[in-house]
């Protein structure tokens, strides 16, 4: 039976990329996210590479959105997901002072409240079939305080203390939760930071930005059955910045 994945915000960057590999490694993949051109864009070349994907198009910005992503997505996989990859998310920087109530609520209903919900409505699925697998996307300024950082790097830490309370909940059910935390990493997303994103990722010892492919990589290990004694775990992809 293929493999049924729920890729959020996988029209470009980090979630493109895994969308990408996991359809070429056999699974079905439910492509998301707000652009339908970029998405159905990304379902052709995966159509085109011998793989199969459908689009859905979602905002994700509270718990009805997605609600109705994981309804659309058991559709299509004809009542059953095995791997949810939440990758969405947003990542403003700037000053705790310029922060508006509106832009705070968006970066929290995005980057926390629609992965809480669609575990919410996927995980007790995958729970009584006895196996699934998801998978969130957190930041390596999940870990410590930077300047103008707090909202976005907050957000984050809270995904991970999740991954760790949904490993804890669901895993005696045989599904399995944990994240990766990429360092700086050049995307769509990030090319507006130019040199700074390069200064960034100096401080680690890889010395250099990673690349979504490389991320992707090591959401699609969390994902396949060989990760199957890990649970709850968040493995670093930032070029060694959790070494330094």
């Amino acid at each position: 039976m293929t493999p049924i994945a729920l890729v959020t915000g996988s029209t470009s960057g980090i979630g493109r990329a895994t969308a990408e590999l996991l359809a070429s490694r056999g699974m079905h993949v439910v492509v998301s996210g707000r652009s339908a051109e970029r998405g159905e864009e990304v379902v052709r070349g995966i159509r085109a590479a011998g793989g199969t994907a459908d689009f859905v198009r979602a905002e994700l910005g509270d718990a009805e959105s997605a609600r109705a992503l994981a309804a659309e997505a058991l559709r299509i996989g004809d009542g059953r997901i095995d791997v949810l990859v939440n990758s969405a998310g947003i990542f403003p920087f700037g000053p705790t002072a310029d922060t508006t109530p509106e832009g705070f609520d968006e970066v929290y209903g995005l980057n926390v409240k629609a992965p809480y919900f669609l575990v919410a409505a996927l995980a007790p699925g995958m729970a009584e079939r006895g196996a699934g697998a998801i998978v969130n996307v957190t930041t390596m300024v999940a870990e410590f305080g930077a300047a103008g950082m707090g909202l976005y790097g907050s957000t984050k830490a809270a995904l991970v203390l999740l991954t760790k309370s949904w490993a804890a909940e669901f895993g005696p059910s045989g599904v399995r939760v944990n994240a990766v935390s990429p360092g700086p990493t050049r995307t769509e997303g990030t090319a507006a930071m130019g040199e700074a994103l390069d200064q960034l990722a100096a401080a680690g010892p890889a010395g250099r930005p990673g690349s979504a492919q490389e991320v992707a990589e090591a959401i699609a290990f969390l994902a396949a059955d060989t990760a199957s004694f890990v649970h709850g775990a968040v493995l670093p992809v930032d070029g060694g910045r959790i070494a330094v």
